[in-house]
């Protein structure tokens, strides 16, 4: 019998994307991480977005954004 349960894979966050606040982090913290009002969802990508782990990060390392 096989197996059909999906295992939920571990999402490697890029380095890069962890150290300064973009213009689409700044979004994603603006709009506290809703999904459904956010630019990249709206263009139906076919990822599921990890920016919210990445607005989280760059909180913890940088703090809030200013403005």
């Amino acid at each position: 019998m096989l197996n059909t349960t999906l295992q939920e894979q571990p999402t490697t966050i890029s380095e890069s994307i962890t150290r300064n606040w973009t213009e689409q982090a700044l979004e994603c913290y603006h709009l506290n991480g809703n999904c459904a009002e956010c630019s990249i969802r709206k263009a139906h990508y076919s990822f599921d977005c990890q920016m919210p782990k990445v607005v989280e990060i760059l909180k913890m390392v940088n703090g809030a954004p200013k403005g």
